[in-house]
């Protein structure tokens, strides 16, 4: 007995040999633009006004039936599907006979009078259509609903063709990005542009990916985040910026976690992290209601109210409520790893409290936060960037957003102290060469332009695509990304 691969490589052939007959009676297979008047939406939702009148569509073959005289069809196209009726009486014999060789796939454009049929069916009776581009591939076998999740990522063009929900997902996103430029441009905002190749990879904790400009003989790294540079902007006197880009980091893939992804970064003068607090939740909750039409949704089975205000809650707060570990009380460093080594965490022995508290806070706090909450007040040693908080030092003015125990914003009142900048970069250079691959790099030219002042600043960064998820209630990034990254099939 053959095989699937078998069967399909006999449809391949029998499909190269329809082009052929095609070309042959002088009908090319892959044509011009169609005249299109509606799309198949259009016709469906407005039949009342259309029910009579002569429309052109163009979409794929979904579905056919029909033997002998007369045959039904569905086309897709971007806004859905509509049936199609078609007669030999009417459109002619050759001209059906065409149509009649036409497989699932095949994409054409009719023209036809609009009428229901007795089934109550919105559907056009064709006068006319041409083929527009044969598909010489059948759709993969069971195409009703793809489940193949490796399939749907490697070949994304047959997930949105077979997959009305995967279409929406895709549709929401872009409807959500346009709506966050609206809001932030309403709000006066200005959208500007950053490199993509950076000589220093600065602006996150993360391990970059390097690339080599042959002309200048220098490595590059592509960018693990625009925040440098648009805080350079700041220094050069644009008081509220942002940027929508693509950011790239060299780290594991998960289901949160895609080497590239994209971020809303912003930065506004005179602001502080509570301002970033209310402009962080008045951003998602508008993008919400605008693309959604409602603020109560759902995901994975659990409700959650974007609704603000969200809920601010201080990170050592946090850790104290799920652990019992009250690090306010710990004294230093060395009680700190004693407390990490009580509860089973692996440490390197020289962290500091600030990273110990952190690290309970992402094992055993992070999953566990449904939100949308506020955290903040995070350690001085995991937030290089950010100004310390005047109420403590060792502790400073940043907040990160959780919704269905995702992080997906990050933001801080901005570090504008050039000598605590470069104590701390220096302190990040330290780590680095001692290993750690995702510590910030120094970056002198950073340094120099916080030296000719920077006012206070508030800012901010959102993970678009970890938003998007909530908002489709999609359980994987990979999801939500058009074209995600994979591993090359032999």
């Amino acid at each position: 007995m053959s095989g699937s691969g078998d069967r399909q490589s006999d449809q391949i052939s029998i499909r190269y040999g329809k082009v052929k007959q095609l070309r042959e009676q002088g009908i090319e297979p892959y044509g011009e633009k169609y005249a299109v008047t509606h799309s198949s939406a259009e016709v469906v939702g407005e039949f009342a006004a259309l029910e009579g009148k002569i429309v052109s569509v163009a979409g794929r073959i979904m579905t056919r039936r029909g033997h002998g005289k007369a045959g039904f069809a569905h086309l897709q196209d971007e806004a859905g599907r509509v049936q199609i009726y078609i007669r030999v009486d009417r459109v002619g014999k050759d001209c059906y006979a065409v149509y009649q060789d036409l497989d699932i796939g095949d994409i054409i454009g009719v023209t036809g009078e609009v009428f229901k049929t007795r089934t109550g069916e919105e559907t056009i009776n064709v006068s006319s259509f041409r083929i527009l581009a044969k598909a010489l591939r059948p759709l993969p076998e069971k195409w009703h609903g793809l489940k193949d999740i490796d399939l749907r990522y490697r070949q994304r063009y047959l997930d949105l063709m077979v997959n009305p929900a995967a279409l929406r997902t895709f549709m929401i996103r872009s409807k959500a990005i346009q709506a966050m430029r609206e809001f932030l441009t309403a709000d006066g905002f200005l959208e500007v542009e950053t490199p993509v190749m950076h000589t220093v990879a600065g602006g996150a904790t993360a391990r970059p990916f390097i690339t080599f400009h042959n002309t200048l003989s220098l490595d590059l790294y592509l960018r693990i985040a625009t925040e440098l540079h648009l805080k350079r902007l700041i220094v050069g006197g644009m008081e509220k910026v942002f940027e929508i880009g693509r950011i790239f980091r060299n780290e594991g893939i998960s289901t949160n976690h895609n080497p590239e992804f994209t971020t809303v970064e912003i930065y506004q003068t005179n602001a502080d992290y509570e301002d970033m607090m209310m402009l962080t939740e008045n951003l998602i909750s508008k993008v919400a209601e605008k693309v959604l039409g409602t603020l109560e949704i759902s995901y994975q089975g659990q409700d959650l109210d974007l609704s603000p205000p969200w809920p601010r809650k201080a990170l050592v707060q946090l850790v104290e409520e799920f652990t019992g570990v009250d690090f306010a009380g710990v004294p230093d460093d060395e009680t700190a790893r004693k407390v990490a080594l009580e509860r089973g965490l692996e440490i390197e022995g020289d962290e500091k409290k600030g990273e110990i508290l952190f690290t309970f806070f992402e094992k055993f706090c992070e999953e566990k936060l449904w939100g949308p909450v506020f955290v903040k007040d995070y350690p001085v040693e995991v937030s290089p960037l950010a100004k310390r908080s005047l109420d403590d030092p060792a502790l400073t003015d940043r907040f990160e957003v959780f919704l269905a125990g995702k992080e997906v914003a990050n933001a801080f009142t901005e570090l504008n102290d050039p000598l605590d900048q470069r104590g701390r970069f220096e302190e990040q250079a330290q780590k680095r060469a001692a290993g750690n691959e995702e510590a910030h790099m120094m970056d002198e030219d950073f340094i120099t332009a916080l030296e000719y002042g920077m006012p206070p600043t508030g800012g901010l960064g959102i993970g678009i695509d970890r938003v998007i998820m909530i908002l489709t209630d999609s359980p994987s990034i990979r999801d939500v990304i058009l074209f995600p990254t994979m591993r090359p099939k032999e």
